[in-house]
């Protein structure tokens, strides 16, 4: 009796089994992120673009409705802002009161933080909370009796009162910043300092400083940022001795009209400084910020 089997398939024994090659869904939803997060940035970057644009155009391309899109570039707008008289005294105003605030900032929020980290006292947690707290004051609420105070005391319209202000509004933010960055020091570093004798400000000139240069570097630039931008106590507490650059803003828009184009070139102007700082520090302020996560 003969039995009849289907010929089966021959394959050769050395053949590769075929595989399916599927895509991981790991890159999938990688290459989704990308996309919405460049197209987030680009939304965001969107207003600067336009902004550095219309800079470049004439005042009657800059007020077109709809919008000019291809025109021939001028500098006209830079000139006329640069030869603006009293141009110079606005921005040389800015960098006093940034600079000073900031050094103040640093000379008072690095200790601080020193004490609030390292050398941690009882109730320090609600001593922050209320540090912080003082930040969530409106400044407006705040504004009548400063005015009031630095009129008594002949402060109005000076600069120091802009640097005082500064550094009031910046240290708290400092404070904290710097206090996370401390917490990420060792403590094995302080005890071989401490045990080869080094004084306390041995120890934070050539052991703690060096450590959190990074952290303090990303503190400056915030604290710049902040100041460099500040506008409501600058217009409210300054006139012509004392007048910062987002003043000197504000004076674009006067009563002939707004001037888009000068308006854009006079921000441009004002942004550089900060965006110079920012891509300068920038490795520092990676570092510095990336110090206080949690690993």
């Amino acid at each position: 009796m003969s039995t009849v089997t289907a010929d089966a398939p021959r394959t050769s024994p050395t053949a590769p089994p075929a595989i399916r090659r599927r895509r991981p869904k790991g890159r999938t939803s990688g290459h989704v992120l990308t996309v919405v997060a460049w197209a987030a940035g680009l939304l965001f970057f969107a207003p600067v673009a336009w902004m550095v644009l219309t800079s470049f155009k004439q005042e009657s391309q800059a007020a077109s409705n709809p919008p000019t899109f291809f025109f021939t570039p001028t500098l006209e707008q830079y000139a006329s802002v640069i030869g603006t008289a009293g141009a110079g005294s606005y921005l040389l105003n800015s960098v006093i009161a940034t600079a000073c605030s900031t050094l103040l900032v640093l000379v008072l929020a690095v200790p601080a933080a020193y004490a609030v980290s390292i050398r941690p006292v009882k109730r320090t947690q609600d001593f922050l909370f209320f540090f912080i707290s003082t930040k969530m004051l409106p400044i407006v609420a705040v504004i009548m009796p400063i005015y009031v105070i630095a009129g008594q005391i002949q402060l109005l319209d000076n600069i120091l009162t802009l640097i005082i202000l500064y550094t009031a509004m910046n240290l708290p933010i400092a404070v904290w910043m710097m206090r996370s960055f401390f917490l990420e020091v060792p403590g094995e570093v302080l005890e071989a300092a401490s045990i080869d004798g080094a004084s306390l400000l041995r120890t934070m000139r050539t052991v703690l400083l060096p450590m959190v240069a990074p952290g303090v570097a990303a503190t400056a630039l915030i604290c710049v940022i902040f100041a460099w931008n500040e506008f409501f106590f600058a217009l409210n507490l300054t006139a012509a001795n004392a007048a910062t650059v987002p003043i000197f803003l504000m004076s674009t828009m006067t009563s002939e009209g707004l001037f888009l184009a000068r308006l854009s070139a006079a921000s441009v102007l004002a942004s550089l400084p900060v965006v110079l700082a920012g891509w300068i520090a920038q490795k520092q302020l990676v570092r510095g910020l990336s110090m206080g996560a949690v690993k």
